[in-house]
């Protein structure tokens, strides 16, 4: 069998369960996620151990410090699998909801009901806890899935699969309800955006090289987002002590991060004070920063010039760029030229400039005295996220289990004709 073969085969066997998962009940769904959080706490190390096989290929071909942190399941990262699987199983099925039902002058009842989307396809980049997000939130939502991780993480993926497939069995669903590409080979994907007949929508997770060449490619529907530029705006009003703690998470928490803070907008009448206490704080700690003429002098040894690329750049490192502005309609206006619809944030004591930026201001998410780093499934209350919609067709931010179903109408009549 081919790799066209093999690939069409998997998507009727995808299809196939996906109409099983109509039928089964959310107290099924429910416990193959808890047996699924069990199974990757008593498995935990041979999930190591094969990950541990990932990590060592990725240092011998030269990967980035960056890409290897993301392909790391560390006992964190398996903690927070384990609590993903149980926060998901303990939320209400949306499945089967009625919404809005109203009644028409003819008597007729007409509704809304949530169904699930059918058949995902995922195709993501080294990180190996987004194969169990996608896999439970698909389940819970009553899709089918097919996952098409990155080679680089091709066993982490495989043993995670694995213990998806035992989970499901034992809680009485199709295995076929979650699927991996028995291979690494690129033509596999290629084969797979063919699958229109079989793939309802495909949702790619990582870099905007692998967005753009997926969304070309795509006989079916994309969620994407291509890039998480993520600017904060320190207002003239912000807290110093606050905004360099929140700057210091944003930036360095998780620089690889789609939410990572990649840009500073300081309003030039705290520039003065803000921006050598920034350099002192960050620049010690690995931060680069990236400055426009008038910030460059109050950054110190840590800064250098920026260009016209750093503007709307995605680091996905320990660069900033920083420029400032004259106040918040500048710095509204530097976000609309510049940012990605992924994450914005004002830092500000005055109420209605965080209305204002709130309401004006285009992103999946808008922060008002927060870290951008709150970007994620996990953190705004969905349980976990299969990825962060930067388009609006038909999810903007991070796509949880109500975002990977869809409403069909739904009218119940009384004999009712049309006159």
């Amino acid at each position: 069998m081919d790799i066209r073969e093999q690939m069409v085969a998997m998507g009727r066997r995808a299809k196939v369960a996906a109409r099983a998962l109509t039928k089964a009940s959310g107290s099924d769904k429910q416990k193959a996620l808890l047996l699924l959080a069990d199974l990757l706490e008593n498995n935990a190390e041979s999930i190591r151990q094969a990950n541990l096989k990932d990590v060592d290929a990725a240092v011998e071909r030269g990967l980035d410090a960056a890409k290897v942190q993301r392909l790391t399941i560390t006992e964190k990262v398996l903690t927070s699998m384990v609590q993903g699987c149980r926060e998901v199983a303990a939320m209400s099925d949306p499945v089967g909801e009625v919404e809005s039902m109203k009644k028409r002058p003819n008597g007729m009842l007409v509704g809304r009901m949530r169904v699930p989307l059918g058949v995902v396809a995922m195709i993501y980049e080294s990180r190996p806890n987004a194969t169990v997000d996608a896999g439970i939130l698909c389940l819970k939502a009553g899709n089918a899935t097919i996952l098409r991780g990155g080679s680089e993480a091709f066993h982490s993926n495989t043993a995670l699969a694995e213990l998806m497939h035992e989970a499901l069995e034992k809680a009485g669903l199709p295995r076929d309800a979650v699927q991996i590409p028995p291979t690494t080979s690129r033509e596999a994907v290629a084969e797979m955006l063919k699958l229109d007949e079989y793939i309802d929508v495909v949702i790619p997770r990582g870099g905007e090289g692998l967005i753009r060449a997926v969304t070309e490619q795509a006989s079916m529907p994309v969620l994407k987002h291509y890039k998480g530029v993520c600017h904060a705006f320190a207002d003239v009003t912000c807290d110093m002590d606050k905004t360099l703690a929140i700057l210091e998470n944003a930036k360095m928490q998780y620089p690889s991060g789609c939410n990572a803070l990649e840009c500073l907008l300081v309003h030039r009448d705290v520039a003065a004070e803000l921006l050598p206490r920034v350099a002192e704080t960050l620049g010690p700690k690995g931060v680069s920063f990236h400055a426009c003429p008038e910030s460059l002098p109050l950054l110190g040894q840590w800064a250098e010039a920026a260009t016209d690329q750093d503007w709307g750049m995605e680091y996905l490192s320990l660069n900033l760029a920083v420029k400032m502005v004259s106040g918040l309609d500048e710095a509204m206006d530097f976000i609309a030229e510049y940012g990605s619809n992924h994450t914005e944030a004002i830092l500000t004591e005055d109420h209605s400039r965080a209305m204002r930026f709130v309401r004006e201001v285009d992103a999946s998410l808008v922060v008002v005295n927060a870290t951008t780093r709150f970007n994620d499934g996990a953190q705004l209350g969905l349980g976990a996220e299969i990825g962060i919609s930067t388009s609006k067709l038909h999810a903007y931010g991070p796509m949880g289990v109500r975002e990977l179903t869809s409403a069909k109408f739904v009218l119940l009549g009384d004999w009712q004709v049309r006159e």
